[in-house]
């Protein structure tokens, strides 16, 4: 019985990955009161890229919470209300893909999320019940903070 032996040699290649992938560069360090550094937790950066995610994941809630409602008790305004969001956070999420566009689309984003907050936290006062109110407020909090932060940042 022969065995054949293979070998295989491997030539060293830069690995380009997308920039998603990467791992982002070490956070800058800033300087505190009394000598002491530390490490910046979250880049500016960051905020700004995330956005579109958020949108998408901020209208595929509320989408979906409208249709569970609509199907648990067939509130016509939970639907309504859930398509209209959800509809918003799509326009968001496509201004958000132009530079030029960008801002404008985390103004629709931040309107939206101030709308919807405001709602939530009018529905928790008056119910007192935290599920649902209480959970998607706090996402609409989120998500507002995110949309906020991210104008900002693509403003100045």
């Amino acid at each position: 019985m022969t065995s054949a032996v293979v070998t295989t040699t491997t030539t060293a290649r830069p690995l380009h990955l997308p920039a998603a992938i990467r791992s982002p560069p070490s956070p800058p360090i800033v300087a505190r009161a009394g000598g002491r550094r530390r490490r910046a937790v979250l880049r500016c950066a960051a905020v700004s890229e995330l956005t579109p995610a958020v949108s998408a994941a901020y209208g595929a809630l509320l989408v979906g919470g409208g249709a569970f409602a609509y199907a648990r008790s067939g509130s016509k305004g939970s639907i309504y209300g859930g398509l209209s969001g959800s509809a918003l956070m799509g326009i968001a999420y496509y201004l958000m893909q132009s530079p030029e566009t960008k801002a404008l689309g985390d103004a629709v984003g931040f309107g939206s999320a101030f709308l919807f907050a405001s709602v939530f936290g009018i529905r928790l006062y008056n119910t007192r019940k935290l599920v649902p109110s209480g959970l998607l407020l706090v996402l609409s909090l989120g998500a507002l903070g995110v949309f906020y932060s991210a104008y900002l940042q693509d403003k100045v």
